[in-house]
């Protein structure tokens, strides 16, 4: 209903409170994901629920919560700051504090879909999970371990913000400094001590995977899944896709674990997935200011099968008078593609200069 995991864990904490603690109403802090899960389950359930999330949520994720039935405060830069403050609105108003991974209750609740793929994947080898605060991971592998210990579980994080990956090799969770990420559902500077200690037991390995991989990753999902996932939801994709993993004629379950992104991100996700893929570029070729010249240099690109979407003729930023300076983007069909482009342009006498990523 929520669009992701992040529910099971509200709904079995708010389930679990008695009258009395119903009564004093509930707060959390939350990137969005969990936040949209309590404010659901805390409706249906007539307690009052305050939600603080960070100031640069997406869009999609305040709103929702909102109709959901969340009172929203947006504070901070990150979800450690928005926690904080949480932190101080549940002393000063006397509410139950529902932790997004760092409590037993929750961390069972996402547990759940552990059970469900046991249950629906009999030959199952191994699991891979995306690492935020590690509540997923904990609760997956604990149940995935107790009753089919055989079965490998893996978690994803993203370079940015390797949190668990740094507890473990530590020894105890430690604090990293801020980071934006596109996977900002698994940003967080500092683990929880119980998925920490479970995670430590039952994890077999953690992995991470930059942005580009997890952009081409959600790209891969709609294209091939015709599934939206946000960038925390497509991480354990990522790992799996650029063989972070020794897991070649497994059966794997790769957990999609949210699909709450906003449309623009989906937009710069596509084209980023497209550069990453080799299937747009963007190059400088440097051409004689001439009558004629841009309309033989797109006649090469079409001949060539390059298809142009953005192009600038800048005459007066050449180094050369006689020469104009091209911008152009391109969409291609992959990295050999690309390289084809270039040796006809080359052939041609143009001088050709890389941009951006590609």
């Amino acid at each position: 209903m929520t669009g992701s995991f992040k529910e099971r864990g509200g709904c079995n904490i708010l389930e679990m409170m008695n009258t009395a603690e119903r009564k004093r109403g509930v707060i959390c802090a939350s990137a969005g994901n969990h936040a949209q899960g309590v404010a659901l389950h805390a409706k249906r359930l007539s307690i009052d629920a305050t939600i603080v999330m960070p100031e640069a949520t997406p869009l999609t994720k305040v709103q929702n919560t909102r109709k959901l039935g969340g009172k929203v405060i947006l504070f901070g830069t990150n979800y450690d700051e928005a926690f904080d403050e949480a932190q101080r609105i549940c002393d000063a108003e006397r509410r139950m504090f529902v932790h997004a991974f760092d409590d037993e209750r929750v961390i069972a609740g996402q547990g759940t879909i552990g059970l469900e793929l046991l249950e629906q994947v009999p030959s199952l080898d191994a699991v891979v999970v995306p690492i935020g605060g590690g509540g997923l991971a904990a609760g997956v592998a604990l149940a995935i371990k107790a009753l089919r210990p055989t079965v490998r579980v893996y978690g994803v994080q993203t370079a940015v913000l390797p949190s668990m990956k740094a507890a473990l090799e530590s020894g105890e969770p430690t604090t990293l400094s801020p980071a934006r990420t596109l996977a900002e559902g698994i940003a967080v500077r500092r683990v929880g001590r119980l998925p920490f200690e479970l995670i430590q037991k039952y994890v077999d390995d953690i992995v991470v995977v930059d942005e580009e991989e997890i952009a081409e990753a959600m790209l891969m999902l709609i294209e091939e899944e015709k599934t939206v996932a946000e960038g925390a939801g497509a991480a354990a994709l990522a790992a799996l896709v650029h063989r972070r993993l020794p897991l070649e004629d497994q059966n794997v379950a790769v957990i999609v674990s949210g699909g709450n992104i906003d449309v623009h991100m989906v937009s710069r996700v596509i084209e980023r997935g497209m550069v990453k893929s080799g299937r747009m570029a963007r190059r400088w070729v440097r051409i004689a200011d001439a009558t004629g010249s841009l309309a033989r240099l797109t006649r090469l690109l079409a001949d060539v099968g390059a298809n142009i979407v953005q192009i600038h003729h800048d005459r007066t930023f050449a180094i050369d008078l006689s020469e104009a300076l091209v911008e152009l983007v391109i969409e291609t069909r992959g990295f050999d593609h690309i390289a084809e482009v270039e040796s006809a342009l080359a052939n041609g006498g143009y001088k050709i200069e890389r941009g951006g990523l590609a």
